[in-house]
């Protein structure tokens, strides 16, 4: 509480160096096993705007040893600061640069307007609602004492928080991911009314359908990101095994706590999740075609085979 009080800042680092570490145990418990409270407490800042925060890698032989089969952390460092733009001359400009593109893309989509996207090819067809106060934006972000800040490095997407009530259809993932100590493949969710009503995965079914049980918001949507080829992240080819890194290789959504910043005016109200929880998983790709759906009808192509078709 501390920390909203006296307007603090926190850093998280992440590059799990056991990423398995869970995989022996029961799935359901693991996914059950969450301080609550304090993830109550964190979700509040946010909706308040209360603290200024980032996310950055550090690269260990646990986590080298996930992604490449052997603990090369050098090269993992050098993955790290192509993603992160630290292999520029003037990462700096470089970032400046890169996020006015996304606030340029955000914009872009903002224009046109949307009541949906819809997501279709590699066994997904889902058509996600947005609320009319839903905006795109890329994760450059302002607190409420007007300190602008980027809390994910890195960052490729842009993102808008959907209508909780209107998610409709079946998705597939297309990447591993990694949740609570173990790793999730094939994950598979069927949305009815908006709320996910079947859990099945290759592997890791049992923790994702443990984490749903700890919170029933949690069982809908509460962010959908949009990512294209571009994306440094995507560029290298690696799967990270984190979901920082992963998230922004691909679009995702992300069942739980819907983003603040994704709406107009104030969070909350009618069709804003709140939730303590907040799970991103990739659902993108070269076969996934991205549609938008205008408020009079007309569907616009956003994503085929993985480059953007709106200008930015």
């Amino acid at each position: 509480k501390a920390t909203g009080a006296e307007r603090g800042a926190a850093i998280a680092t992440t590059g799990d160096p056991e990423p398995d570490l869970m995989t022996d145990l029961d799935g359901e418990r693991v996914g059950r096993a969450r301080m609550k409270r304090l993830s109550e407490i964190w979700m509040g800042h946010m909706h308040a705007a209360l603290v200024n925060w980032t996310g950055v890698a550090f690269p260990n032989e646990g986590w080298a040893q996930q992604i490449f089969g052997e603990p090369d952390v050098e090269r993992l460092w050098e993955a790290v600061a192509f993603c992160t733009r630290l292999d520029e001359p003037d990462p700096v400009a470089a970032w400046q640069e890169h996020m006015s593109r996304l606030e340029r893309r955000a914009a872009a989509v903002n224009a046109l307007e949307l009541d949906a996207l819809r997501f279709r090819g590699s066994g997904t067809d889902l058509t996600i609602g947005l609320l009319e106060r839903s905006r795109f934006a890329c994760a450059l972000f302002e607190t409420a004492d007007g300190v602008r800040y980027v809390p994910n490095m890195p960052t490729e997407e842009v993102f808008t928080t959907p209508d909780l009530r209107r998610t409709e259809g079946v998705v597939r993932s297309t990447q591993p991911l990694a949740l609570l100590g173990q790793t999730v493949r094939g994950l598979e969710l069927c949305f009815e009314d908006g709320r996910i009503a079947d859990v099945q995965a290759e592997t890791g079914a049992d923790v994702v359908r443990g984490q749903l049980e700890t919170d029933e918001s949690g069982r809908f949507l509460g962010e959908v990101a949009l990512v294209d080829g571009t994306s440094r992240v995507g560029q290298t080819g690696l799967n990270f095994f984190d979901t920082l890194y992963d998230e922004n290789a691909t679009c995702h959504i992300a069942y739980g706590f819907g983003i603040p910043e994704g709406v107009e005016g104030e969070p909350g109200g009618d069709g804003f999740n709140v939730s303590t929880i907040h799970t991103d998983f990739m659902i993108g790709g070269p076969e996934v075609e991205v549609d938008g759906v205008a408020r009079d009808g007309r569907t616009i192509p956003l994503l085929r085979e993985d480059v953007w078709q709106l200008r930015d």
